[in-house]
């Protein structure tokens, strides 16, 4: 078994079959078969069932894959800080929920290095899909937050899954509406103000629950709700429909430029559960990488902890 068989494993399950993963790897589509015959062969284990729509894993196979993610991961470090590691192209991956100061950490981040010698990925995505991405080792780092209400069930979901929360910034809820809101001129704004204006929420997927969503104060009853997939469209929401939504205040006017604005919330008594704990989430005991001190640096400097 060597490392290029891992890493070829790796692609192919990535990729979701093996002519994509040839393509990405720039390898022949049969000398990647034959590769993973012999590692297969090798280890007695079936991990790829093919099919004319490519590959899927096998429960063995799923395993196999997450340690060999780690395997890797754990011969890119050592190489980094012992070796020769030149010829070896690095990669780096982040998963955060929907945060705009996330995305220009790492932003500032990528610019600091070679770009021919990293392969680079952020994923904007569900609260759940961070957290699985993380102790999968498909990304070196995620950015959730933590709240009085979900803290017991997202930290339960961290130990089960071998990972760890490392506190960034503790901050209270704000408004986020566009400039031209009726609202948009309030010092603070109270959720009687809010009723006539929908809230706005990332959907979480059909088996998510209220621990799970990315918004402050998710089981509140809200009189008019949309959900949104990506950040643009929720933009776009906020203009059209006058809709509103509630997050930590720290926006990045760079990436969503300044026509929005975050008005701090009136808790009216509930500061304790508007209150919200950023922080990023890592493997257990797993050596960080270079790049990764380098990215909390940044998001950090960005956050001026």
């Amino acid at each position: 078994m060597t490392i290029q068989q891992l890493n070829y494993a790796i692609a192919i399950s990535e990729a979701g079959s093996i002519n994509k993963a040839s393509e990405v790897l720039y390898v022949s589509q049969p000398s990647l078969t034959e590769s993973v015959k012999e590692l297969e062969k090798e280890l007695g284990i079936t991990i790829f069932l093919r099919s004319g729509r490519g590959v899927t894993l096998t429960a063995e196979g799923a395993d196999f894959i997450l340690y060999a993610r780690q395997v890797v991961n754990d011969y890119n470090v050592l190489a980094e800080r012992f070796g020769n590691s030149k010829n070896i192209k690095k990669k780096f991956g982040v998963s955060t929920q929907h945060y705009s100061f996330a995305v220009k950490a790492f932003v500032e981040l990528v610019k600091e290095f070679d770009m021919s010698r990293y392969e680079f990925a952020i994923r904007e995505s569900r609260t759940r899909d961070v957290i699985s991405d993380v102790a999968s080792l498909r990304s070196e780092i995620g950015i959730i937050y933590l709240s009085e209400f979900n803290k017991s069930a997202i930290t339960k979901l961290l130990r089960t899954s071998d990972l760890e929360f490392h506190p960034l910034i503790t901050c209270d809820a704000y408004v986020y509406i566009w400039a031209g809101h009726p609202l948009a001129k309030k010092k603070k704004i109270t959720f009687e103000q809010l009723k006539d204006y929908p809230c706005l929420s990332f959907e979480q997927g059909d088996q998510a629950s209220f621990y799970y969503a990315e918004e402050i104060l998710s089981t509140k009853e809200y009189v008019k709700t949309i959900k949104a997939n990506d950040r643009a469209t929720m933009l776009n929401l906020m203009v059209g429909l006058n809709g509103y939504t509630l997050c930590s205040g720290i926006i990045c006017e760079e990436l969503n430029g300044d026509d929005y604005v975050a008005i701090p919330f009136d808790a009216q008594g509930e500061e304790e559960a508007s209150r919200m704990q950023i922080g990023y989430i890592t493997r257990k005991n797993q050596m960080p990488s270079k790049i990764g001190k380098k990215y909390i640096e940044k998001i950090n400097e960005y956050l001026k902890v």
